[in-house]
Formats: structure tokens, C-alpha cells, sequence
């Protein structure tokens, strides 16, 4: 532990003397397991001042989670133990209070926002008790002064109808409201510290940049200090003052984010910079990416724990771990090369930025396209209760007249918000679905009631990428038998022996070793997980490939190393892919020409960089505007309009153009017509009336 890291004044300081309402000294979390001993965190150490928003990032698993929950004292025990270090909160150190001292102030004075607000939110007990209860409690409010605060939070937080919500259940709101309403409870006894743990990863673009803007608001407004934990860099670079970079367990970079950005001093920092898709950059070649995995925490190395992937490491790198020191002012790093750095800069050290060099020119067959969708409807049938003793049914219309072409060896990308029927799309041309109205025409021919044969054979030639990586595997088949079993079912391979060998060199072409034939899925990491997901779809010498958000589910170093493997895949084999995400960056960097979606309907079709540079439909500028680019410098630049709304419900879509009740353009005519689609510029069409 660096002196120049430890508190001013000392445990002892008075409250007044003391800037600091949370300083994290040198703490160690272990988690006793069967395989032994798991050092989840491994002596980190930062602070926090009132009314300032402090971010800790890094890829999975290196320990941002753990060390909140350990500031919380909410480990699962007995195999979580803090076994060294303090967490003083306004000098006093949590880790020697009693439960029930720390019980009054969880809650209270610090509380959490987790991850995934509707695993945490009781879906036996309305969103207004869940508001009122710490009201109550810790408040000693009575409940009808209780029910009168949470009326006002969920005001606060910009909840709609509040009076109403306040009696429903946390299945009758959408993501972006029960993470909305997670806020509202974590505000509610207006703690002194609020810890947000991945708070919008689960969002769509639009409603992440106003939860983390309604953040950052009430921290400045209310003096309530902030700590995001992330691992999306542009959230940083849009929202944070200072940065905790951490891997494997420690803390490799500590600064200003404006200084961690403009110039970063470790090289895990560089790479991570380095591997985000921009959407102010022109596209490069390939992203770079850091090879290799993070090690072991049952069996850490000796030295620093990024040694062995990082390009600029020394042999003193593997004899010591580095300690965190202030190599510029109130910027630490823990590398051994770190002034060095500091000189020269991460490209003096071989640590490259991203490639500028334009991107090789994509051979794109001319001709018929190869997938061709003419005004595709699919609709759902919803029961919606019983009626005077008739049953009613109402119709959910994912995707309501959808149309457009693929040509042989292109990329189209497909984006929009959570409910747009970006899925539906893609399980409808895998035939998962079966298309309400429209026609699918593979190769010539028309597939969209195919059955039989004709449907095997289709099936064999489109193929999928699931965007969670290890629920689509089988956990009780080997790795070997999960990509050969569609071989030996469509009979691709004579026998076990010949699938086993073209297994082996399927691996070898995604990234794996052959040996990981006769792994499971839980001995693999989510990135080699997605890796088998790809070679599963090769296996059956597919012509389009459906990615149905295949990264977002991955680190940004492994979103990267996917991506490549993709991209090079596609040059080898010739492939086509529908590329269905929310990321507007992966899309503008993997995709020739983008359709964006609303509640069922197509926006605005066009060339990448045409829709990038110059996109015409309201919606495809705001989902822009909404995007986080990973520079702080930027970030003070740029005037950006957050999207008021949530996406209306599929079940009573708005008349009209379905985007005007969100759309700042909107007009009376807007709420009267449905625009059609059209070519505004060449290859660019929109829908849109003011067009």
C-alpha cells in the first residue's frame, strides 16, 4: 500500500478535518470454495467525496462487484470472508461495526443499486411497500407520511402516473421502471452514498442515458456521493470525475477520468481503451484486442497480474507485483513501466491505439440478394382476460410489415430498443417463428411456409449465434458433442470419427484448442463459450448467419476478439449475417448497411456510414445522441439530447407514426398518418413525415 494513499490524518481525523466520506483501505476478500481459496479482492484501496461520482471498472470477474458488497458487509457466508483491511464511512470503520449497528446504516446512510432490478425487487410485494418500508424503518415514518415520500421519489425518478404505480407489482413495469424504481429506493432515506453495481446493463441506449443522467443529477443536486460499477467505458467518460481501474483483484490505475483517458499509464487500461468500437472514429481494419485470459484466483501469479498478456512486460514484471504509485499528480498505477509510460505514452511502449487504416475492401456479390423480406408481419396472440364469459384476445404486432434485402457476403446490421421485434425478426427467418403475413425468399425460392424437406434444407443454410452464450449449450454434453451432433443429424460427416476430426478443426478455426472437445460448457469462459456457439453454426456450412446480440454479453476485450473472429470468418467462408444488436459502436464497426426498428417498424434503412454521418428519422438521431463516446474531453464538448419516454406497449401501439408520443418533432399529423417508407436519398429511406 502506497503512503501517498493513505487518509489525511489518519483513523483518527475529525469529520470536519477529513474530505473523505468513504475511503476503502487495503482490503482482501476470500471465498472458501471446494477448490480452495478464491482471492476475489486482494488489497485494494480508494476513497470518495460527497457529491462526486467515482467509477470502477474492469473485465468480469476481477473483483467490482465483491468489493461493493464487502463495503455493504452483504458477502454470502460463510464462504465470502473479509480477512483483511478497513472501510471507513465518515471515519467510522464498517467492518468492525456490529450487524445491527451496520443494519442501521445499510439502507440508510449507504445504500445499493444492484444489477438486475427484477431478481431484487419482491414480486409478492407492490412497488410502493418496497418504497416504503426502509421509510419506515430507518425513518420511523408513519405510512401515510411514507406513502406521501414515495409518491414524490417516484416523481423524482420520473415515473409516470405515480399514484397508480404505486400500488403495482414489479412484473407491470419495463426494465427502464424497475430500474427507475430501484433508484427511487436506494434515494429514499437520502443516504450519504449510493453504490450502483452495473445499474444499466441491462437498458436500452435511450433509457440508460436518462437513468444515469437522472444519477448524476441528484448527486450534484443532493450531495449524495456516487460509485458506478461498469464496464462500459463511454458510461465512464460521459458520467465519472475520478476512475478505479481494477484486474484480476487489484487496482491497476487510479486518476481524474479526463487524465485516465487522455493518457493511461497501465497497459490493461490501453488495451481496454483500445479494444471499444468508437462511434466518432472512423472504422479501422480490426479492433485490437488483449490476447489471453485474466489468471486464476484460486492460484495467482507471483508478479503482476497482467504480465503474461501484456506486449510491454520485463522480466521484473513476473518477480513482484508492482505497487499502486503516483507517477504524475493524482494519477497512481501499479506498473512497473509506469513512469516510463508517462514519457512516452502507451504507443512509445508498443501499445498501439486503434488501427486508423481504412478497412479492407468487402467483395459484396451484385445480382439477386440472397435473402430477400417482403412486408413481414408476425403477430402474437395475447389472452387478455375474461370478458362478460367471453374470452377477449388481444394482438401483439413484433414485427408489423417489415422489408428488406441481404446480397451475398454482406453484413446487415439490425439495432433498436428493447420490444422493437429485433428477435422476432431473426426467429422468424430461422422459421422459430411462423410469419403472420409477408413473403421470405431464400436463393429464389420462397420459404415462408416451407415444411418438410424444403424447411431442413433452409434450416442447414441459415443458421444462428445466441446472444446468451452458455444457455444455449447443452451443460451435459461435451463441447465435441454439442458441434458435432448437427453433422451426424443431417449426416454432414460419414461417422463419429470423421465429425470428431472436423470438430477438432472447427475449434482451431474459431480460436480454440482441440483438446477443449471433450470440455463442458461450465469449464469454459463466456468468450470460448460464444467461440463453441460460432462453430456449432459452421458446422453446418451455412450461407447466412443470424447474431442475435452475440457480444453483448461478453468484456469488451472479448467483444473484440469476437468480432475479428467474425469478421475473418466472413472473408474465409463467404458468409452473410443479419447482425441484430443495441450497440450502435459494435454495429457501425461490423455492419455494411443498418436498419433501425420501433415497436415493430422499420425507421430508416441505410449505407453505414451514411446513416452514422447523417442519419434523417428523429429516433436513429436520438439512439446516436444517447451513445457514450469513451473521451471525457468529448464528452464536455458535445451538446446530446436525452430521449424523454419508455417504447409504449406492443399490446395498444400509439396511431399513427408509432415513434411520435417519444418524438421531439412531433405533430398533429404525426398522430393521424402512418409515414411509409422512402427513399429520401439514394439507398437511404426513412419513414418519416417531416422528411
Amino acid at each position: 500500500m502506497s503512503a501517498v494513499l493513505q487518509s489525511p490524518g489518519g483513523a483518527d481525523a475529525s469529520p470536519a478535518a477529513n474530505p473523505w466520506l468513504l475511503e476503502v483501505e487495503d482490503l482482501h476478500v476470500h471465498f472458501v470454495t471446494t477448490r480452495g481459496v478464491v482471492r476475489a479482492v486482494e488489497g485494494i484501496s480508494y476513497k470518495v467525496k460527497a457529491g462526486e461520482v467515482v467509477a470502477l471498472v474492469g473485465e468480469s470477474g476481477c473483483g467490482k462487484s465483491v468489493s461493493s458488497l464487502a463495503i455493504m458487509r452483504l458477502l454470502a457466508k460463510p464462504a465470502g470472508r473479509i480477512v483483511g483491511g478497513r472501510v471507513l464511512f465518515q471515519g467510522r470503520d464498517l467492518l468492525k461495526l456490529t450487524e445491527d449497528e451496520m443494519r442501521e446504516i445499510r439502507g440508510r446512510d449507504i445504500a445499493m443499486i444492484f444489477q438486475e432490478p427484477m431478481t431484487s425487487l419482491n414480486p409478492v410485494l407492490t412497488i410502493g411497500f418496497q418504497i416504503m418500508e426502509p421509510l419506515m424503518i430507518h425513518l420511523g415514518m408513519d405510512e401515510t407520511a411514507a406513502r406521501a415520500r414515495a409518491l414524490d421519489l417516484l416523481k423524482m425518478v420520473g415515473i409516470p402516473d405515480p399514484d397508480r404505480r404505486l400500488d403495482q407489482y414489479p412484473h407491470q413495469f419495463s426494465g427502464g421502471m424497475r430500474q427507475r424504481v430501484m433508484i427511487a429506493i436506494g434515494l429514499s432515506c437520502n443516504p450519504k452514498l449510493l453504490i450502483a453495481d452495473e445499474p444499466t446493463t441491462a437498458l436500452d441506449v435511450t433509457i440508460q442515458a436518462q437513468i444515469l443522467k437522472l444519477m448524476k443529477d441528484l448527486s450534484r443536486e443532493l450531495g449524495i456521493a456516487l460509485v458506478i460499477i461498469t464496464h462500459n467505458l463511454g458510461v465512464v467518460a460521459r458520467y465519472a470525475d475520478r476512475v478505479n481501474v481494477m484486474y484480476s483483484a487489484r487496482i491497476a490505475e487510479q486518476g481524474a477520468a479526463r487524465e485516465i483517458f487522455r493518457k493511461p499509464l497501465h497497459p490493461y487500461t490501453a488495451g481496454l481503451l483500445r479494444s471499444v468500437p468508437r462511434l466518432d472514429q472512423p472504422r479501422g481494419r480490426k479492433l485490437e484486442t488483449i490476447d489471453g485470459m485474466p489468471p486464476n484466483l484460486l492460484d495467482p501469479p507471483v508478479g503482476c497480474r497482467f504480465a503474461q498478456r501484456c506486449p510491454a512486460q520485463l522480466l521484473a514484471c513476473t518477480a513482484a507485483a508492482p505497487p499502486l504509485l503516483e507517477v504524475e499528480s493524482a494519477h497512481w498505477t501499479a506498473c512497473v513501466r509506469g513512469a516510463e509510460m508517462a514519457k512516452v505514452g502507451a504507443v512509445g511502449l508498443g501499445l498501439q491505439s486503434a488501427n486508423p487504416q481504412p478497412p479492407a475492401p468487402k467483395l459484396i456479390a451484385d445480382g439477386e440478394p440472397l435473402l430477400r423480406v417482403r412486408d413481414l408481419r408476425t403477430y402474437f396472440a395475447v389472452g387478455a382476460g375474461m370478458q362478460l364469459l367471453k374470452s377477449t384476445k388481444s394482438e401483439v404486432r413484433a414485427v408489423d410489415g417489415l422489408s428488406f434485402e441481404i446480397r451475398r457476403g454482406e453484413t446487415v446490421g439490425l439495432v433498436g430498443e428493447s420490444g422493437c421485434g429485433k428477435t422476432t425478426v431473426g426467429r422468424t427467418l430461422l422459421r422459430l417463428e411462423t410469419p403472420t403475413s409477408g413473403q421470405i425468399i431464400f436463393d429464389g425460392a420462397d420459404v415462408t411456409r416451407a415444411d418438410g424437406d424444403q424447411l431442413k434444407l433452409y434450416r442447414r443454410q441459415v443458421q444462428v449465434i445466441f446472444q446468451d452464450p452458455y444457455s444455449s449449450l447443452n451443460p451435459r454434453m461435451t463441447i465435441g458433442q454439442i458441434i458435432a451432433e448437427p453433422m451426424l443429424v443431417y449426416r454432414l460427416q460419414l461417422d463419429r470419427k470423421a465429425a470428431d476430426r472436423k470438430v477438432a478443426e472447427l475449434l482451431t478455426q474459431v480460436g480454440l484448442y482441440d483438446y477443449m472437445a471433450e470440455r463442458y460448457p461450465h469449464e469454459l469462459s463466456g468468450g470460448q463459450r460464444q467461440r463453441v456457439g460460432i462453430a456449432r453454426a459452421l458446422a453446418m456450412q451455412p450461407s447466412v448467419i443470424v447474431c442475435d446480440e452475440p457480444v453483448s454479453a461478453l468484456d469488451v476485450s472479448i467483444q473484440a476478439q469476437i468480432m475479428n473472429l467474425l469478421e475473418d470468418l466472413q472473408r474465409e467462408f463467404k458468409l452473410t449475417y443479419l447482425f441484430i444488436a443495441h450497440d450502435l459502436a459494435v454495429v457501425r464497426h461490423i455492419s455494411d448497411r443498418v436498419i433501425v426498428m420501433y415497436l415493430g417498424k422499420v425507421m430508416e434503412i441505410a449505407d453505414r456510414d451514411a446513416l452514422y454521418s447523417d442519419p434523417l428519422h428523429p429516433y436513429t438521431k436520438a439512439l446516436l445522441d444517447a451513445v457514450p463516446i469513451p473521451d471525457p474531453a468529448l464528452e464536455a464538448k458535445r451538446e446530446y439530447h436525452v430521449l424523454s419516454g419508455e417504447v409504449p406497449s406492443p399490446l395498444n401501439p400509439p396511431r399513427g407514426c408509432v415513434f411520435h408520443t417519444r418524438c421531439p418533432l412531433a405533430s398533429e399529423e404525426c398522430k393521424a398518418a402512418v409515414p411509409e417508407l422512402r427513399e429520401t436519398k439514394p439507398g437511404h429511406f426513412a419513414a418519416c413525415i417531416k422528411l
